[in-house]
């Protein structure tokens, strides 16, 4: 709740919007007066709203994290996937491109490897600078767009010690 305004602040707003002139056609609104409460009266507290209000956001789902297994995803696939032995239908290299044309070319692999039923898909990104590399770091959040995340099941790296490519697990398409 906003403070109330000082008698030097109303004296100054109504100096104020006495100098502006109403639109055409449009008569002058009549100045709203304020309650006055007592002097000794201390404001009244803002209702609390509990958690439960339907106004308040819920937290963001958590996005895609490279490495954790997706629930609905049997143990046996997730290991062949984590491990690297499923072999990856498509790959796409996105070294030497812009930033912009690597979201684009990403953007688009994904949905051409989903249509063509492709299930497991690579996606090079190579290491980067000294910084990580501005691709690899933006992966992730590409990744977890809402056009691209309904594609994707699961996101981990072929090995270990390869965290340049990162191999991409895609839903099935159904019906």
């Amino acid at each position: 709740m906003a403070k109330p305004l000082t008698e030097a602040d109303q004296a100054a707003w109504a100096a104020y919007a006495s100098r502006v002139t109403p639109l055409a056609g449009r008569a002058r609104p009549e100045p709203r007066s304020t309650p006055s409460r007592p002097a000794g009266d201390p404001p009244s507290p803002a209702p609390v709203k509990s958690q439960d209000t339907p106004g308040t956001p819920r937290r963001a789902a958590a996005g895609l994290a490279i490495g954790a297994h997706p629930p609905g995803l049997d143990s046996a696939t997730w290991q062949r996937f984590r491990t690297g032995r499923m072999p990856p239908a498509r790959r796409l290299d996105l070294h030497g491109h812009t930033t912009q044309r690597a979201f684009h070319a990403l953007s688009h692999f994904l949905k051409v490897a989903h249509a063509e039923h492709a299930r497991c898909v690579e996606v090079i990104t190579g290491h980067g600078g000294p910084g990580g590399g501005v691709i690899r770091h933006e992966l992730p959040h590409w990744l977890d767009r809402p056009d691209l995340r309904p594609l994707i099941l699961a996101v981990a790296y072929p090995t270990p010690f390869n965290q340049g490519a990162v191999r991409l697990l895609l839903r099935r398409v159904r019906g």
